[in-house]
């Protein structure tokens, strides 16, 4: 993860980001596709180096989030299997989450994956705009945590684990899912009813 030094700069990226993909998602896809492979290379790139090497981390973050925002943007029908993918495993963890208050197996988190794959596939239109209507507020949500200064959320990103960006992973929070579910759905309903019946 970045330096704090970097916070603010990157929640209000993570915010705009957040913002674009949950309310224009569908009509900006391409856009969005290089907004999240920006924010996962640079996740990946910055974890790759020592949080002692605050240069080097910040470097790293640039290349890997270029990479990644060129990757997703270029291989766009891959991009929209990833979205169905990804939108899959949230599915799974979710499930689980609510049912057994434990992480799904690995088995199930690729059958979910696979089918939502598939179905971004053959429905690219639905399956984007509810992805990037959730996906875009769970980062609009991020942003906010990390610009307020929020203590679970300083706390997860101090731990130095790159994955913390569940929405269901906020314990003693309850109200967070909710907040999370209520911007998702608005976003959806601005995209079915606005910016979703523009051709991308």
């Amino acid at each position: 993860m970045l330096p704090s030094a970097y916070g603010i700069p990157a929640a209000i990226a993570l915010v705009l980001g957040g913002t674009i993909s949950c309310f224009a998602g569908y009509r900006l896809f391409r856009f969005v596709l290089a907004i999240y492979g920006f924010i996962l290379g640079a996740m990946l790139g910055s974890s790759m180096i020592g949080a002692t090497s605050t240069g080097a981390m910040v470097v790293a973050a640039i290349v890997g989030g270029i990479a990644g925002a060129l990757v997703l943007t270029l291989a766009y029908f891959v991009g929209i299997a990833l979205v169905g993918a990804g939108l899959g495993a949230l599915i799974a963890h979710v499930i689980w989450q609510s049912s057994a208050a434990s992480e799904p197996p690995a088995l199930a988190v690729i059958l979910f994956a696979v089918v939502g794959s598939i179905g971004a596939m053959l429905l690219q239109r639905y399956v984007i705009i509810i992805a990037t209507a959730f996906g875009g507020a769970w980062t609009l949500m991020v942003g906010i945590f990390a610009m307020t200064g929020d203590r679970q959320a300083a706390r997860a990103a101090a731990s130095g684990n790159v994955w913390i960006l569940y929405p269901t992973s906020s314990p003693g929070q309850r109200w967070v899912p909710v907040v999370w579910l209520v911007i998702g759905l608005v976003g959806m309903a601005v995209q079915l009813g606005i910016t979703g019946k523009q051709s991308r």
